[in-house]
């Protein structure tokens, strides 16, 4: 039974779906609404300077939808019938986080948090009920100690700042994290982050040695406040099912002074199947210093179409140690001496991040992309070499599809050393390579749209016999909505996808999720689900304490990618 208290939550919660759903009008009345109620809320939470004014937005404000569309990095989730965010939320400290949540609770609105917008379906900047955006661009400080070899980072600083941060203060210090250098750090690293480094040294949460969260009920914790099961589920669970990640304690890892890549380009008439086939048997075993990565795309040469197979590698030493190990582990390339560059940790972290040779690593602190395409990313796991017969019927399938490509990045080395339970993230040993699925597309529409997303669900369906299975594994951070999805928080219905990304480390996550979020106030439609007949913590509102289970509204269609039924709010300043 409700009490008086609880029930004007979920009026005003219902009050502001009809506005959401209703006249633009009235869409505007709700974000001023949310604004003023928010505005004095925050105020009565956190520190009095900055005001509380200076960092939230809606939609009369100017600036409103610069600072939405500054951090989507998918244009799916950015054209005029996308769902908008009643306001928007910029901490500048980290009371202002604190209070965003306690007052998320008390006006009863779903929360969405984003750090860099690398989201590739969206889910921590849009939604089908009235939402706001807790956005932690803000929040970017690094602190680099090189006398114990660590590094606080907080959650909106960029790969590209952290990268930059650390060889400000070494050239002989790195960190093992993604290529993209507008990548934002909190859900990059929560969700398991790997880069070129990750056969020496693993991924990101490998590196991870402490942390700072805000939990249900606004308390900073770090590792030793929040104990050792909800560190465990935020290296590679993702951070934002259980908290707000404010900040990473990392440590850094050793780069030698020179370091070598090569791209070396084969297409199908020079040999590429033979080439992939034997990549395969010595990817997860060449020596852990080497990362080779294989993109395969289909493309046109002479007016035929073809499979274009691109081997790009990272060698932490020169080209002379490359060439002896490549000579001895995979003389099928013919790697010589030319196809090799020696260059600097830094400038190899530019080379793989697409800039030109010989530019400044001060290009690292640009949080803005040059580019932004509509495009939908999928993931699988590779666990035994596929033969030459199934590559060639895969390079058939891919040529038929159209434009869809594959990324095969190789596991091994300290991947393989790492327990499956000593984080969240499962897929270690066993695993050969993760592949990538990957389509871009610039054209307008929704039959563009339909077209590019059948072309990569196609070519996923195709690859069943080549991957994981049972369950098909996933990687959390190649978000994928069309594996599962939860409209109710249940158990039985997160453990569809939860079982992909997570493996047996699933119950763990749930157990941990219930423990600290039994409510579900953190989370999107792929977040760690509850289990409703564990106990949970304690829930506070502002003056009231529940114990309280998860929702059970079925509050989503399903569906979802690019059928989200809300309308988009208008520009209330028209």
């Amino acid at each position: 039974m409700r009490t008086a208290s609880s029930a004007s939550v979920f009026g005003l919660v219902f009050l502001l779906g009809f506005l959401f759903f209703s006249s633009s009008s009235s869409s505007c009345e709700a974000s001023d609404s949310v604004y003023d109620t928010f505005i004095q809320c925050l105020a009565s939470h956190s520190d009095p300077s900055p005001p509380a004014s200076s960092i939230v937005y809606n939609q009369s404000n100017s600036s409103y939808t610069t600072v939405l569309q500054s951090y989507i990095r998918n244009r799916r989730f950015n054209t005029s019938s996308t769902p908008k965010p009643l306001i928007i939320v910029t901490p500048l400290v980290e009371s202002h986080v604190q209070a965003a949540i306690l007052c998320s609770k008390n006006v009863g609105m779903e929360m969405k948090i984003r750090s860099g917008g690398h989201d590739y379906d969206g889910l921590s900047y849009i939604s089908d009920i009235p939402f706001f955006i807790l956005d932690l661009f803000n929040l970017r400080a690094i602190d680099v100690n090189i006398g114990d070899e660590t590094a606080w980072v907080q959650a909106g600083a960029t790969l590209g700042e952290l990268y930059y941060r650390i060889w400000e203060k070494s050239k002989l210090h790195g960190f093992p994290a993604g290529v993209g250098q507008t990548v934002g750090a909190g859900g990059h690293i929560s969700g398991g982050g790997y880069g070129t480094m990750l056969r020496k040294y693993g991924l990101s949460i490998d590196q991870l040695v402490d942390a700072k969260i805000v939990d249900v009920n606004g308390r900073i914790l770090d590792r030793k406040a929040m104990g050792e099961d909800l560190f465990w589920a935020i290296r590679g669970g993702g951070g934002s099912s259980f908290g707000v990640i404010l900040a990473y304690k990392i440590k850094l890892v050793a780069v030698p002074e020179t370091v070598t890549v090569f791209r070396v380009q084969r297409t199908l008439d020079q040999n590429a199947t033979d080439l992939v086939y034997k990549w395969q048997l010595v990817a997860d075993k060449i020596d852990n210093d080497l990362f080779i990565r294989v993109l395969l795309q289909p493309v046109t040469v002479n007016k035929n179409r073809t499979i274009r197979a691109s081997f790009v590698s990272l060698f932490l030493g020169d080209a002379a140690r490359l060439l002896s190990v490549m000579d001895k582990d995979f003389p099928a390339l013919g790697l010589k001496k030319e196809d090799c560059m020696e260059m600097s940790w830094i400038e190899s972290v530019l080379y793989w991040a697409n800039f030109d040779n010989g530019t400044s690593p001060d290009a690292l602190l640009n949080r803005t992309s040059d580019s932004v395409n509509f495009l939908k990313r999928k993931s699988d796991y590779v666990q035994t070499p596929i033969s030459k017969d199934g590559l060639e019927w895969m390079w058939k399938k891919m040529i038929e599809i159209g434009k869809t490509g594959l990324v095969f990045n190789p596991y091994g080395g300290r991947m393989s050393e790492i327990p499956s339970s000593e984080t969240a993230f499962p897929h270690r040993a066993g695993n050969i390579y993760k592949i990538q699925y990957s389509v871009n597309w610039s054209e307008e529409g929704e039959e563009a749209d339909k077209e590019y997303m059948t072309q990569i669900r196609r070519l996923y369906s195709y690859m069943t016999p080549f991957v994981s299975k049972s369950p098909r594994g996933s990687f959390l951070n190649y978000r994928d909505v069309d594996i599962g999805v939860t409209k109710t928080w249940s158990y039985d219905e997160g453990k569809v996808y939860g079982a992909k990304y997570f493996m047996n480390n699933f119950d763990r996550l749930v157990k941990v999720k219930t423990a600290w979020d039994g409510a579900g106030l953190f989370g999107t439609h792929i977040s760690v689900s509850v289990d409703v007949n564990m106990e949970a913590k304690p829930v506070e509102l502002i003056g009231m304490t529940f114990h309280q289970k998860p929702p059970t509204v079925d509050w989503m269609d399903g569906t979802f990618d690019n059928a989200l039924l809300s309308p988009a709010i208008p520009n209330c300043s028209s």
